[in-house]
């Protein structure tokens, strides 16, 4: 399998709910700025809005660092307004709900069931140029936490700006950074 990390985000072009409107989003729309492109399998289920509802509860920090969340299913985003009017979870969501129901955005990023029509839980940080620098996907009874890939975003735009240093395993924003070197091989 080829990995997606570094490729430019491909082509695509949908419909997404965001505070009471329909918007058409594309790949342009992720580019010049940090972006999250947030894959769930449905809606209305059961492990989807305990993730959707995080994000929505930690939304004010993503905005802090400058990014925005797209959130992704093969849903249409006439479902996803439904969705948003009946689950008081959902209705706290301000970033774009995202209607892929032809699967092709879940196919360009490589997440898609193809037997069951739906996309896993994958979870893709694009930084401004447009580029994956993170992915993570998880198996359809896993869900995933806002303050882990808060802190994994932090890590991405540190090492953004700072070229030449590296973020070690449990790296928190303000800890040491390590700057790779022959000086370092073998003495952590």
């Amino acid at each position: 399998m080829q990995t997606l990390i570094n490729t430019e985000i491909r082509p695509f072009k949908a419909q997404a709910f965001q505070a009471g409107k329909f918007v058409e989003v594309t790949e342009a729309t992720l580019k010049g700025k940090w972006s999250v492109v947030f894959f769930y399998p449905a809606d209305f289920t059961f492990v989807c809005p305990t993730e959707l509802g995080d994000l929505a509860d930690s939304y004010a920090e993503f905005q802090k660092l400058g990014v925005e969340i797209y959130a992704v299913s093969t849903d249409t985003h006439f479902a996803h307004k439904a969705w948003h009017d009946a689950s008081d979870t959902i209705r706290k969501i301000q970033f774009p709900m995202v209607g892929d129901p032809t699967g092709a955005i879940s196919r360009n990023f490589g997440v898609m069931i193809e037997e069951a029509g739906l996309a896993e839980r994958g979870t893709f940080v694009i930084n401004p140029e447009g580029k994956i620098q993170i992915i993570e996907i998880n198996a359809g009874n896993i869900g995933r936490s806002a303050e882990e890939l808060l802190r994994k975003i932090k890590a991405a735009q540190y090492v953004a700006t700072h070229p030449g240093e590296v973020c070690p395993a449990k790296w928190k924003e303000g800890e040491k950074t390590l700057k790779p070197g022959l000086d370092l091989v073998g003495k952590i």
